[in-house]
């Protein structure tokens, strides 16, 4: 089941909302709408859904709509129409009482302005979630230090929200939503008002506290780096619409429309691809097994001067030269005894900006590897085509 479903999301603001909604319905634009209603479509039969786990990332303009809509999620806003399933449950249909309680177990949100209570501590600002729960203090107290502790600010429960960094005190924003342990986080441009420094530590945060806690989290910007750089998917909004959702490389690789398009032509692709979208087959492998003899025939057959070996679980073990095989063979040595090791390996998700000069200086092809095993290699020419041929794919197979 999906952690967020929403279904033909509508909010029509103005006096006769059901007679903007019909002209929706009946095919009429926003601009159109507004010029002979005056009512203002905010956002407009949107759909889409969020995995467990989940980093989705929704980024317009400003006036696109991303900001309702993150508040009809939670219905801060009432929604013209539609629907809004929290695991399942229908929140648009829900009583204040039920409404409440899903808000205070299931969502937890996270500003633009920090919000913090000036007159309260960090401490007590990121307790203040807990209190109004009821939970006693010496609880709400531990769960708070160790959020704390989870964002970085040990040390400084019992520093006022004054004495903070605009950082610091965003940290403890997110502090405050996580420490009521939601299964959601709601973030409206969270890290728009830090300087980019700043901002760029935070969005490593994020990342590092997802890879830790796990939590779903639906994130607004309007910086195509930040919603590439965060989102596992992407939902990009124009005029109150969803235009296209899709990973990075899916909308980088193929834009929906000719707005997309110029939203992502000037990206730096270095870095939002991944080793695994440029890593390509070895053309032929060898194991210990074969011996050096088998190993110099599969190069000759391949028309290839080194070899990757592998064990019998495809476990990466290093690469083998001509040269070096052709020796072994003639002193009586094993494969294993003229293995050259010295190979540098990577993971499937490291970004290409960061092999770009290990693949310049390297003399043999990058291993890509996950828990040990060999998934594929990275030579100079597969990075440089994945950061040029745009939609054509490279070749399934590389010699090394």
């Amino acid at each position: 089941m999906n952690k967020i479903e929403v279904n033909q999301l509508t909010k029509v603001f103005g006096s006769h909302p059901q007679q903007g909604l019909k002209l929706l319905k009946d095919g009429k634009q926003k601009e159109q709408i507004l010029e002979e209603t005056g009512m203002t479509v905010g956002v407009s039969q949107s759909s889409f859904s969020v995995k467990p786990g989940e980093i989705f990332v929704i980024m317009g303009l400003s006036g696109s709509g991303k900001s309702t809509l993150i508040r009809l999620v939670n219905r801060l806003i009432e929604p013209t129409d539609g629907e809004v399933f929290i695991d399942g449950e229908d929140i648009t249909k829900m009583d204040k009482k039920t409404l409440t309680e899903t808000r205070r177990q299931k969502l937890g949100m996270v500003f633009q302005k920090f919000g913090l209570l000036p007159h309260r501590n960090v401490l007590q600002n990121v307790a203040y979630g807990l209190e109004l729960q009821g939970i006693s203090k010496q609880e709400r107290e531990e769960r708070a230090k160790q959020t704390l502790q989870d964002v970085g600010l040990k040390g400084y429960e019992d520093s006022l929200p004054s004495q903070l960094s605009g950082g610091m005190q965003q940290r403890v924003g997110l502090a405050r939503a996580l420490t009521n342990d939601p299964d959601i986080l709601l973030m409206d441009e969270a890290f728009s008002a830090l300087d980019p420094i700043i901002r760029t530590e935070m969005q490593d945060e994020l990342l590092k506290l997802q890879n830790k806690l796990g939590k779903t989290v639906l994130f607004i910007t309007h910086d195509l780096d930040e919603a590439l750089k965060l989102g596992d998917r992407i939902a990009i909004m124009k005029d109150g619409r969803i235009v296209q959702v899709g990973t990075a490389e899916e909308i980088l690789e193929n834009p929906a429309n000719d707005y997309v398009t110029k939203f992502v032509k000037d990206v730096d692709r270095s870095k939002v691809l991944e080793a695994s979208h440029v890593m390509k087959k070895p053309k032929v492998l060898t194991t210990y097994k074969d011996g050096p003899r088998m190993a110099v025939r599969k190069m000759e057959e391949a028309g290839v001067s080194s070899i990757f070996v592998v064990d019998k679980q495809d476990n990466y073990k290093g690469i083998l030269t001509i040269d070096d095989a052709i020796r072994a063979h003639k002193e009586g040595m094993t494969i294993e005894e003229v293995l050259v090791e010295e190979v540098y390996t990577t993971a499937p998700t490291t970004p290409l900006d960061d092999l770009i000069g290990i693949a310049a200086d390297t003399k043999y092809p990058i291993a890509v590897l996950e828990d040990g095993v060999l998934l594929g290699i990275i030579s100079r020419v597969s990075i440089l085509s994945g950061l040029v041929l745009g939609k054509e794919k490279p070749s399934e197979e590389v010699t090394s």
